[in-house]
């Protein structure tokens, strides 16, 4: 064996190994590892489908308990007010809208006992948003004090409820877009038009009739 080839072979035996790469090529070309990669991207995707519908579910059932809560707090605000409006027509109007309310708000209570096994929103909503309501109601009855006070109650009045209407449309329309059960979809449905129908009539009041 001459110098150069013995050089070469200590060469070659000293020559660093690149440590475990057949290894890693190995295993990540393996159907195991694919596998448990399509495995847990699976997982992942029906976690966080399992995570929009439970919050769907919870946000329906928060959103149905609130409606009626803001129901009842209007129907209180009308009962107040109602015998003070001048206009016979108004007074009529502000009469048909109490009655929606209050068969809608029977409605409900009705729907939200047989389905969460209470119908009182302040068991299922949080203390924020109940105080979020209850601050909305006394501000619209301040309003109206001072409206009837000043001799402006009628058309404060309409202004008022036919903003309320309106509110109340679109929790309306969330919820039935969102639910699948039949009853609160009825409930909803037959609501929504008997409100749509008073919002014209009310936002279109003037005193000059």
């Amino acid at each position: 064996m001459d110098r150069q080839e013995y050089l070469d072979q200590i060469s070659a035996a000293n020559r660093p190994v690149k440590a475990g790469g057949g290894k890693v090529k190995s295993v990540l070309s393996s159907k195991f590892f694919l596998v448990g990669i399509i495995f847990v991207v699976l997982l992942v995707i029906i976690i966080v489908i399992g995570a929009i519908l439970s919050g769907g579910k919870s946000g329906i059932k928060e959103k149905t308990y609130a409606l009626n809560m803001h129901i009842s707090y209007d129907m209180s605000v009308i009962d107040n007010y109602q015998k003070s409006i001048k206009s016979s027509d108004l007074r009529s109007d502000s009469a048909s809208l109490y009655s929606v309310l209050s068969n809608t708000n029977r409605d409900l209570e009705s729907y939200l006992k047989d389905t969460y096994g209470n119908s009182d929103p302040k068991g299922a909503l949080k203390e924020s948003k109940q105080n979020e309501l209850a601050l909305e109601r006394d501000g619209l009855e301040s309003e109206l004090f001072e409206a009837k006070i000043n001799g402006l109650l009628d058309t404060i009045f309409a202004r008022k409820f036919s903003y309320e209407i309106s509110l109340l449309l679109n929790e309306e329309y969330q919820i039935y877009s969102a639910v699948n059960n039949d009853t609160l979809k009825g409930i909803i449905d037959t609501s929504y038009n008997s409100l749509e129908n008073l919002y014209n009539k009310i936002d279109n009041f003037s005193e000059a009739k």
